[in-house]
C-alpha cells in the first residue's frame, strides 16, 4: 500500500478537479482552501490567470475567535460573495478544493449564494423542488413473487 499523507491525497482530487472546473471572464472560479485555522477563497480568472478578489480568516476585518469552524466559513463566505457582486461577477463556478462538499466548505458556499452570488441556480433549484412537490411519486407495482414447491 501507498504511503501517502492526506495533503498528497487532497492534491491529486483537486487535480482532478482542475481538469473539469474552468473560470473564465464571464463565470470565474470560486476556489476555497481550508487549513486547521483558517479558511481562504479567491475568485480566480482563469484565462487571464489574476485573482479578482479575495477573502481569508487572517485579514483583521474577518479574524474571529477562530478561522477554523462553521461560523467563519460562513462569514468568509459571504465577504467573498459581496466582493464579487461589488467587481460585476454575479455568477461563479465552485471549485471545492479536493475537500469533501461537506462542513465549512459547504458552509462557506452556501453563505455566497444566499448573500447574492449564482442567484439563477439557487432559481432553479427551488423551481426543481417545487415541481417535485407538485408530481406525486408513482408507486412501482410490485411483481407477484414466485411459489416455490415445498419438498
Amino acid at each position: 500500500m501507498a504511503n501517502t499523507s492526506r495533503a498528497t491525497v487532497r492534491e491529486a482530487i483537486h487535480r482532478r478537479i482542475r481538469r473539469k472546473v474552468k473560470g473564465s471572464s464571464e463565470r470565474p472560479r470560486l476556489a476555497v482552501y481550508r487549513s486547521l485555522n483558517h479558511i481562504y477563497a479567491q475568485v480566480v480568472d482563469d484565462q487571464l490567470g489574476k485573482t479578482i478578489v479575495s477573502a481569508s480568516t487572517t485579514e483583521k476585518d474577518l479574524r474571529g475567535t477562530t478561522g477554523g469552524n462553521l461560523d467563519a466559513a460562513r462569514r468568509i463566505g459571504k465577504a467573498i460573495a459581496e466582493r464579487a457582486l461589488e467587481k460585476g461577477i454575479e455568477s461563479v463556478v465552485f471549485d471545492r478544493g479536493g475537500y469533501l462538499y461537506h462542513g465549512r466548505i459547504k458552509a462557506l458556499t452556501d453563505a455566497a449564494r444566499e448573500a447574492g452570488l449564482n442567484k439563477n441556480e439557487m432559481a432553479a433549484r427551488a423551481a426543481d423542488a417545487q415541481k417535485a412537490e407538485a408530481k406525486p411519486e408513482e408507486k412501482a407495482e410490485e411483481k407477484p413473487r414466485k411459489k416455490t414447491k415445498k419438498q
